[in-house]
């Protein structure tokens, strides 16, 4: 329950806002003795103070500094029958939310204070968020507290010492880039450039003069001498994205690059000594497209000197709800809008859907949802509806992984459902059955299965909590 604070030296003001501001469902504290006032403020703990400005011998800007002085997270309203503009630009000036004139409207007095909790709140909000973000590990823009991102971190920090190239192997969206952005930013090389190619996004002939530039009139276009970005990124990194999509020509090159540390100009007859750090990624198993003939061999195991995998979304659940935050806070503040709350319900079902897209899909999600949603709550009806319920059969794309585990997902399959049912119902088990097309006693097998605790509620009904137990309606 938040607590208001009232000083004023008339007890009528006292009783009133008292009587007002306890049916709102605040707890209230009172000090009409002006000589008292500051051992009291200093003693107490409360959430939003309103303080008389006239309150003989004791000046209330006198309070206000001392509020800001020992309480600057606590909101402040002043109230004074004997105000002037200059007393209230005086008062805002130091530090006080409002500024409100005797006789006041007890409405306009109720909003003063509702936006004095809001402030609060914000504040609040904004300290935790810079708190979680302090807490989070410091290699560059990567995020997450969970054991499978501390591994990677771990790796990270002892791979960047040395100018051993690395494999980065990842599903798309799990942040292979940010992960060679912080081998760089760690290592001795952290002044020179970064430059990052998707090898996919370029044909072979522009990829070949990409990476190892060309020669004047050395293929139609070629109108300039250019430097390919082993030179740009001269004593620096090179990031090479989705490498298993090079061609087989280009491979040669690259391997002859790695092996002799230099580099020829598409075009040219001179060879440019290069000293560049390579860092590879991709999500293809190029194991098995070596067996294809379509990686060479040789070029696999000059790239895979250090190699680790970027986990999935779905293998570090415990840092979703960081990402949350991260995200929401970035996207509020981005578009300008009142940072959202969001429900613990939204939070279990991002938690339990599978992310095939990974960290950048639950990014995208978050910015849709800021974007689009003028309400402050974020509730499950904010969800695109393939996070909320998997699609009928048939309409959805099926990707098998390879750590897929048909039981585990169609357990939280279930879990999902049982919990819309849940809120559907209001917590009636009888109901939530017929929801779902089982009986009462199937039901109930499952929240016994799946561990979803059940209680009883004061009108009969039954509602479970799957983390505590608690019954709640």
């Amino acid at each position: 329950m938040e607590t208001i604070f009232i000083v004023d030296d008339e007890k009528s003001i006292l009783d009133l806002l008292s009587v007002v501001f306890r049916k709102d469902g605040f707890q209230v504290k009172t000090c009409s003795v002006p000589g008292k006032v500051l051992d009291v403020l200093g003693a107490e703990m409360f959430d939003l103070l309103l303080c008389d400005i006239k309150m003989p011998p004791l000046d209330g800007m006198d309070v206000l500094k001392f509020m800001r002085a020992e309480k600057p997270d606590v909101p402040v309203i002043m109230m004074t029958a004997y105000g002037s503009v200059k007393q209230a630009v005086e008062a805002l000036k130091s530090g006080a939310l409002d500024y409100v004139m005797k006789p006041f409207d007890v409405e306009e007095m109720r909003i003063i204070v509702s936006r004095g909790f809001e402030r609060r709140r914000l504040a609040e909000e904004n300290i935790f968020l810079k708190k979680r973000l302090e807490e989070r590990s410091g290699l560059g823009p990567m995020v997450g507290k969970s054991k499978a991102m501390k591994e990677v971190y771990s790796l990270i920090e002892r791979v960047a010492t040395t100018d051993s190239t690395v494999l980065i192997y990842g599903e798309s969206g799990t942040g292979k880039e940010l992960a060679a952005q912080a081998i760089h930013s760690l290592s001795r090389r952290k002044d020179r450039p970064f430059i990052s190619i998707n090898c996919a996004a370029l044909p072979e002939n522009l990829l070949e003069s990409e990476l190892f530039g060309h020669t004047k009139g050395s293929f139609t276009g070629a109108v300039n001498d250019k430097k390919g970005m082993f030179e740009v990124a001269q004593n620096g990194t090179l990031f090479l994205d989705e490498v298993a999509e090079m061609a087989p020509f280009t491979q040669v090159k690259l391997l002859r690059a790695l092996q002799e540390r230099k580099i020829r100009r598409v075009g040219g007859t001179e060879e440019i000594a290069v000293d560049v750090r390579l860092i590879a990624a991709t999500n293809q198993d190029l194991k098995r497209r070596i067996e294809e003939g379509r990686f060479r061999e040789e070029l696999f195991y000059r790239l895979n000197v250090v190699s680790f995998e970027m986990p999935p979304l779905r293998k570090k659940i415990d840092d979703i709800p960081l990402l949350i935050g991260l995200f929401l806070h970035k996207y509020c503040s981005h578009m300008g809008k009142k940072m959202k709350r969001i429900t613990p319900e939204v939070v279990t079902l991002l938690e339990s859907y599978s992310w095939p897209g990974n960290v950048r899909e639950l990014e995208n999600t978050i910015e849709r949802i800021v974007a689009i949603e003028e309400r402050e709550t974020i509730t499950p009806a904010c969800l695109p509806a393939e996070i909320v319920a998997p699609q009928p059969d048939g309409q959805a794309k099926v990707s098998l992984r390879p750590d897929f585990n048909l039981e585990s997902y169609i357990a939280e399959i279930t879990k999902r459902y049982i919990r819309e049912a849940r809120r559907t119902s209001g917590g009636n088990l009888k109901k939530a059955a017929s929801l779902l097309g089982l009986s009462y006693r199937s039901l109930r097998y499952l929240i016994d299965k799946y561990k979803l605790k059940s209680g009883r509620l004061p009108d009969g009904h039954e509602e479970w909590n799957e983390v505590t137990g608690v019954s709640t309606r």
